[in-house]
C-alpha cells in the first residue's frame, strides 16, 4: 500500500471518530455518584443456592466496600419456574427452561424509606441427561448463569437510577 492511500485510508477512519466527540456520549460509570454508590450497597438474598450466588455476584459487581458503613440496602425475592420441553413418547422432557423472576427494592440504610425498586428477568434452558450426576452439573450450570445474567442486569438498572440522582 502506498504512503497516500495509508494516510487516506487513516482519514477516512478517524472522520466517524471526530464526530462522537460531540455527540454528548457520556459513559454510565462516569457519572458522579455512580460507582461510588454502587460500592455502598449491602445485598441482602434470599437463602438457598441461586440466593447465595445472586449475591456474591452483586458483591463483586458492586465492589463493595465491606469496611464501610452501607449506605442502601438492597432486599430481594425471587421467584422461579420449571418448565419442561420436548416431551419424549413415555412423557420424559428432553430439555428443560429455568425462569427467574427477581425483584428488589434499593433501601436507605439511614431513613429505611425505599430509594428505587426494580425487577429483572432470566430464562436459561438447558438438557435433561439420564445420568445423575449431569443432571446436578446441568441444573448448578444453569443456576450459576441465571445468578451472572441476573446480577449484571440489576447492577445496570441501579447504576443508571444512581446515574439519574443529582449530584452531592
Amino acid at each position: 500500500m502506498s504512503r497516500g492511500l495509508a494516510i487516506l485510508a487513516l482519514a477516512a477512519l478517524a472522520l466517524p471518530l471526530a464526530g462522537l466527540g460531540g455527540c454528548g456520549f457520556t459513559p454510565l460509570y462516569a457519572q458522579p455518584g455512580v460507582a461510588g454508590g454502587l460500592t455502598h450497597i449491602e445485598v441482602e438474598a434470599p437463602k438457598g443456592r441461586v440466593g447465595y450466588l445472586l449475591r456474591e455476584n452483586l458483591d463483586d459487581d458492586f465492589g463493595r466496600a465491606r469496611g464501610d458503613a452501607p449506605v442502601y440496602r438492597l432486599q430481594i425475592s425471587m421467584n422461579t419456574q420449571r418448565a419442561s420441553h420436548g416431551l419424549t413418547a413415555n412423557d420424559t422432557a428432553q430439555r428443560y427452561e429455568l425462569d427467574m423472576r427477581v425483584t428488589y427494592n434499593l433501601v436507605e440504610v439511614a431513613s429505611g424509606k425505599v430509594a428505587h425498586t426494580g425487577s429483572v428477568i432470566s430464562d436459561i434452558s438447558y438438557d435433561s441427561t439420564d445420568q445423575p450426576y449431569a443432571g446436578i452439573a446441568a441444573r448448578q450450570d444453569v443456576q450459576n448463569r441465571l445468578a451472572e445474567d441476573l446480577a449484571q442486569k440489576i447492577e445496570v438498572q441501579i447504576a443508571a437510577w444512581l446515574a439519574s440522582q443529582p449530584a452531592g
